[in-house]
């Protein structure tokens, strides 16, 4: 019996579901050219992890790759090999190291694990050493966050082995834990660590900034920098005007306008009760899409908000798994109609905005967003 041809997308598709997530990939490579300004003679990577923050792995590494971008860290082999089928030339870090049964795959990819212990490293070392490969690695320190990597002792006790042959480190890395609080004391203390380290390790590129460590001077820029959140428009510099481009637009469509008397209770739980005679939309879009359940809003809490024709507008009621209501009440009547759009994300409300309504962080959110939306990439 003959496999059914896979369908294609219909020409309308972004009718077919109720949210429609736009990415905007020249914002994303405008802002890793900023940052790369902003490291100045250092090399700029990128961080691709979890699916390019949601922004979707392949065309965020295409475009990249195209810009200039030469190398990517991503969690996992799975999302190495993703970022090799874009980026042929790429050297591609692998922050969550590897396995015994992963490790074949570092060969056929031509990627390079983090290490981050030293057993782990004891296994990489056999590994190699049976299959005379030369592919390399990056040593990770920890300085402070207390996640992974090794000891500043064990780095220390390590270190004469850069002055072997073969010794197959290729980056020595750590990774700051506060680097978006401004003066946070850890900071200092991660650097000051760091930079004792890599003088230990003379000859090997180093690498320490993360998106806001790129913002914190000379001290933390290395060889290497390695931006994430704020490629896709998260600002690195909390408190401040945010230097990215934003890059997502989240939409839903509004299915339908209901009026709403006094003392009326919306959605689950009956949490929103109406103050006055209220006009409600109900927008096709839920937590089943990344609109995360706690920006709902309450009594007794606020939660996020929609523009919808020019103006904001505030979540009413609990945002469950497909639906949630607007209070358009202050919109001119016949405003708002049947089939217009709501948009949570653009047309000035950032995704740290967002982020902040609904008690979280921009990763977060980003992370979340697309997983049933109509996707977009605009600016190929």
């Amino acid at each position: 019996m003959a496999l059914a041809e896979p369908l294609s997308e219909p020409a309308d598709a972004q009718h077919e579901t109720g949210g429609t997530l736009t990415i905007d990939l020249a914002a994303i490579e405008a802002n890793w050219r900023a940052l790369a300004r902003q490291a100045l003679t250092v090399e700029c990577g990128a961080v691709v992890k979890a699916n390019g923050y949601g922004m979707g792995i392949e065309p965020v590494t295409a475009t990249l790759a195209k810009a200039g971008c030469k190398t990517f860290f991503v969690a996992d082999i799975a999302e190495a090999r993703r970022v090799r089928s874009r980026a042929s030339d790429a050297t591609i870090y692998v922050l969550t190291g590897c396995s015994p049964e992963s490790a074949p795959a570092f060969i056929e990819l031509n990627a390079r694990p983090v290490i981050n212990s030293m057993t782990e490293l004891a296994e990489w070392d056999a590994f190699v050493a049976a299959r005379d490969w030369r592919g390399g690695a990056a040593l990770q320190v920890d300085t402070g966050m207390n996640r992974l990597g090794i000891s500043a002792l064990e780095a220390a006790a390590l270190a004469p082995r850069v002055q072997t042959d073969n010794h197959g480190i290729t980056l020595l890395m750590s990774h700051l834990a506060c680097a978006e609080i401004p003066d946070h004391p850890l900071t200092a203390r991660q650097i000051a660590l760091f930079r004792e380290i890599r003088a230990l390790y003379r000859g090997i590129p180093a690498s320490l900034a993360n998106s806001s460590g790129i913002f914190l001077g000379d001290s933390v820029l290395c060889d290497l920098v390695r931006p994430g959140a704020a490629l896709y428009g998260v600002n690195p510099t909390p408190g401040r005007s945010n230097p990215m481009q934003g890059v997502v637009e989240l939409t839903g469509r509004i299915l339908q306008v209901r009026s709403v008397s006094p003392d009326e209770t919306i959605g689950y739980g009956a949490t929103w009760t109406a103050k006055r005679a209220s006009r409600i939309v109900v927008v096709a879009l839920g937590y089943a899409d990344g609109l995360l359940r706690s920006a709902s809003a309450s009594d007794g809490k606020p939660g996020a908000a929609a523009i919808i024709a020019g103006k904001p507008c505030p979540i009413a009621g609990r945002i469950s798994m497909d639906l949630v209501c607007i209070d358009v009440t202050d919109l001119p009547e016949g405003a708002v109609h049947r089939g217009d759009t709501a948009t949570f994300i653009g047309a000035g409300i950032g995704v740290d905005e967002f982020a902040a309504a609904a008690g979280t962080i921009g990763y977060e959110v980003l992370t979340r967003l697309g997983m049933r939306c109509h996707l977009i990439h605009r600016g190929a």
